[in-house]
């Protein structure tokens, strides 16, 4: 088995971190989506718009909790859980 070098990892596709739907888990590592590499992927690709962002967080967010409902509706997903999950990580930090 070789290794590969820095070079040859820009050749070489990779997978991307996508929610595994309805269970909203990552399709790489089975992390809950949207697992620590989607938010860094997710960070890059909205850098200069935070706002389209939080919209599709928003949006996500909504389809996961139905999504998640409707496979467990006795014991549904906690919404302030959600909430971190989905939007919680992408708020703009201010220093005070």
């Amino acid at each position: 088995m070789s290794r590969t070098t820095p070079a040859d990892s820009a050749t070489i596709p990779r997978r991307q971190h996508l929610a595994l739907r309805p269970l909203w888990l990552c399709r790489v590592c089975a992390a809950p989506w949207p697992c620590p590499v989607a938010r860094l992927t997710l960070h890059r690709e909205y850098a200069h718009d935070r706002v389209g962002l939080s919209i599709y967080l928003c949006s996500v967010l909504h389809e996961a909790a139905a999504d998640l409902y409707r496979l467990n509706p006795h014991d549904g997903p906690d919404p302030a859980a959600l909430f971190t999950r989905f939007l919680g990580w992408a708020r703009p930090r201010h220093l005070p």
